[in-house]
């Protein structure tokens, strides 16, 4: 990264998702000075998956921040999310398995969207595994609750199991 670019970057980041305006012309500056920077290119992917909710644009700009950066920590979490939101799910399955032989990337969160991917299948029973998986990785409490609060819902939605019934006797 220059110097220039970085400076640029960084102010995008700043303004995210606060100063939509002034954030969008500091990143279409990063890109001019570096049209293949990854963290550039997924940050705009976020805007188009976050804010504008115009997925398939935003799946353009993360297929391209991953072909630049195959080793780029922050694009799968984010790309990942982006799936999962647009109803991907072999795709999203794929970039997560793929993601988690990455060096030094989020595990906690990888695995806490792989179980949010069974969620949306219909497993909850492996959706419970998952986050189980997830709470492994979490190093501080915040992640840690919301692995634990994702785990009471989970466990909300699934069937209940039929008792006997007092009523055979």
């Amino acid at each position: 990264m220059t110097l220039t670019k970085s400076k640029y970057y960084f102010e995008a980041l700043d303004n995210y998702p606060y100063s939509l305006p002034d954030c969008l012309e500091a990143l279409n500056y990063a890109l001019s000075y570096d049209p293949e920077d990854a963290d550039s290119l997924c940050l705009m992917g976020r805007i188009y998956s976050e804010m504008l909710i115009d997925y398939e644009k935003a799946k353009l700009y993360f297929e391209e921040a991953m072909q630049c950066d195959v080793t780029n920590l922050n694009t799968p979490k984010y790309y990942i999310k982006c799936l999962l939101d647009n109803e991907d799910l072999q795709e999203a399955e794929k970039l997560i398995n793929y993601s988690l032989k990455i060096k030094g990337i989020d595990k906690s969160t990888l695995w806490f969207y792989r179980a949010l991917l069974s969620e949306k299948r219909g497993s909850f029973n492996n959706a419970l595994k998952f986050l189980d998986e997830s709470a492994k990785y979490c190093f501080n409490q915040y992640s840690l609750d919301v692995v634990k609060d994702r785990k009471k819902f989970v466990k909300s939605k699934m069937p209940k199991k039929n008792k006997k019934k007092k009523e055979m006797k």
